[in-house]
């Protein structure tokens, strides 16, 4: 399908569409003030990792390490946005998308001394420009994972200073990109950073200690501490947050050993991050299951990282279903007979909005939302010119549907990002698992539209029409 934007749009006929999407009458989503969108990141679709000046990241060192990545997949090429991203952003903007979530990629845009790479930095501004000029509402997050293989040489998130480098590098973004951003996110996802990257070794830079998880996740949450005020200063009429992703734990059974498991599932994937910055203090309960794991913490950090935020992002994919390890932890108990996707994560709605409502009654501060990430990956193929995900259709509907009942419940939710608008490099399992909306061939580089992206047009179409 043709990638100029009135094109798609002409090119997708409500009337011919069969529709097991669109949101009851009564849904929240029919609101103009919910922003419907979707979210990609720099190393997973951009390319062009050594072009322009662009310095080799944990994630281009991490995936040429034999091994690593599923099928010795690299980000070197990925969905060469780098090279399409006008064309790119005329597909977003024919879907009719609201608002596009992007990451600014950290190597691309200054050296190791942090002299400013021009050519970098104007890729990022053409195109911002582009999608203000496409009437989209822009979303930065200027860390998903790609670190600078100069700085994780001296420690990575290990090293307090790399904190500081990232305040710099914020200054930077925030100074060049002032007018074009509407919400700067400092960080994506600091649980998979701190622990998928240092606590296990499952992601990039490889690391495998609890205690340098801890570590890591205090000196990410610095930099996020010390980054806010400067977004303030330097780019006002922004809005300022953080995204994290978010696990609902569910126990086994009503034993009190299985409710606890449960609650300390929580505690490692939730209250970790959310508690320091919305109660400026780490839960305890961490260092009971993580015992002997407490970061050096100087004086002020704490207030540092409790900045306040305009909004907090919020990424959810699934539940994880645990038991008492019958010491002072937990260990996965996968139940049968669920519906799971292509990652064989279990496909648990209601377990986005148990979260959400919870986060609502534990955090009196807690700042208005958006679900930055919501998704699922299908072994999606191109037949006769077309993709039926049908699957993906209905996961959206059902954690649409979820985010609304969050709503009704008194949540403050300004709108959803669909992970992903393409195909992309998914990390450690390569080009093989399929997100987007839109399917990508990585051979040609072809983009093919989705029938769940041609619903969710549809569904936009109509709300548009309401007026």
């Amino acid at each position: 399908m043709a990638n100029d934007s009135s094109a798609v749009l002409d090119a997708i006929s409500p009337d011919s569409i069969a529709d097991p999407f669109t949101p009851p009458a009564d849904s929240s989503l029919w609101q103009k003030n919910f922003l419907l969108g979707a979210a990609t990141a720099s190393y997973q679709i951009e390319g062009a990792v050594r072009e322009d000046g662009r310095l080799p990241s944990i994630w281009d060192t991490f995936s040429a390490t034999p091994g690593k990545v599923l099928a010795g997949d690299t980000g070197e090429v990925a969905c060469d946005h780098y090279h399409r991203w006008e064309s790119d952003v005329d597909l977003l903007a024919g879907l009719g998308l609201e608002a596009y979530r992007l990451s600014t990629a950290w190597p691309r845009v200054m050296d190791e001394a942090g002299v400013p790479n021009r050519k970098g930095l104007d890729f990022y501004k053409r195109l911002l420009t582009r999608l203000k000029e496409k009437g989209i509402t822009t979303m930065v997050t200027l860390y998903h994972w790609d670190l600078p293989q100069h700085l994780e040489d001296r420690g990575g998130w290990l090293n307090r200073d790399t904190a500081y480098r990232f305040a710099e590098y914020a200054d930077l973004m925030s100074r060049e990109l002032t007018g074009l951003v509407d919400a700067w996110a400092t960080l994506n996802e600091p649980w998979c950073s701190a622990y998928l990257g240092y606590g296990n070794g499952h992601h990039a830079p490889g690391r495998a200690n609890g205690r340098y998880a801890t570590q890591a996740m205090h000196h990410l949450l610095l930099a996020h501490g010390l980054a806010v005020p400067i977004l303030r200063a330097n780019d006002p009429d922004s809005q300022k947050g953080i995204v994290a992703n978010v696990g609902r734990g569910t126990a086994n059974s009503d034993s009190a050993a299985d409710q606890r498991a449960a609650h300390l599932f929580e505690v490692q994937h939730n209250a970790w991050i959310l508690d320091p910055l919305l109660k400026g203090a780490y839960p305890q309960d961490l260092f009971e299951l993580w015992p002997h794991t407490e970061p050096l913490v100087l004086e002020g950090d704490m207030e540092t990282i409790a900045a306040p935020l305009d909004f907090l992002g919020i990424n959810y994919y699934f539940r994880t279903n645990v038991e008492s390890d019958g010491a002072h932890g937990f260990t996965e108990a996968p139940p049968e007979g669920v519906e799971r996707t292509q990652m064989g994560w279990e496909v648990h709605p209601d377990g986005l909005r148990d979260l959400l409502i919870g986060f609502h009654g534990t955090y009196a501060n807690l700042p208005p939302i958006y679900i930055t990430e919501n998704g699922m990956a299908s072994d999606d193929k191109v037949t006769d010119g077309k993709v039926d995900d049908s699957q993906r259709i209905s996961f959206l509907k059902r954690h649409l549907a979820a985010v609304d009942q969050a709503i009704k419940a008194g949540v403050k939710i300004r709108g959803y990002f669909l992970w992903s608008l393409m195909d992309n490099f998914e990390w450690a399992f390569g080009y093989e698992r399929r997100f987007g909306i839109v399917h990508v061939d990585y051979g040609t580089q072809k983009r093919t539209i989705k029938r769940s992206a041609e619903l969710v047009t549809k569904f936009l179409k109509e709300r548009k029409a309401r007026g």
